[in-house]
């Protein structure tokens, strides 16, 4: 085939170094915008943003290239330094170093955006580490408890 073409959504997830509350309502909105504007220009597309003080969920739509790994500690450092220049009262600001990327056939988009657009409800019921957990048992992914919370 001479062509590359894909479909790769996903869902991402991680939070604030430590947990800390530090994703404010003064900052949330702009700080999603931000990280949409980091897709863009990585040719991807930000489909939904929503999370709660202390961590994110984005669904994300990626080229091939490149990974999404490297896509992730792109937009994670670029979006800290720049909640650093903007935001003086959020000279602390950083994430954790991990991260969650789980696979989105495209058919469970509206699905995902509704669990993204009800973070704040959700998480009346449950800790950040208690959906994250559940989202590595949903996806069988193996993990040492010792190192997630880094």
């Amino acid at each position: 085939m001479g062509q590359t073409l894909s479909c790769l959504h996903y869902h991402l997830v991680f939070s604030t170094k430590n947990r800390l509350p530090q994703i404010t309502p003064d900052l949330r909105e702009r700080l999603y915008d931000y990280m949409g504007g980091i897709i863009k220009a990585e040719r991807g597309l930000l489909l939904d943003a929503g999370g709660t003080e202390d961590h994110v969920h984005l669904l994300v739509s990626l080229p091939a290239h490149p990974s999404a790994a490297d896509f992730l500690r792109l937009m994670k450092t670029n979006s800290s330094k720049w909640v650093h220049a903007t935001f003086q009262q959020h000279r602390a600001f950083a994430w954790q170093s991990g991260y969650g990327a789980f696979s989105v056939s495209r058919s469970n988009d509206s699905e995902v955006r509704r669990y993204i657009s009800s973070q704040q409800q959700h998480h009346r019921r449950m800790t950040f580490q208690e959906e994250f957990l559940a989202f590595l048992r949903r996806h069988e992914i193996a993990y040492d408890e010792r190192y997630i919370w880094e």
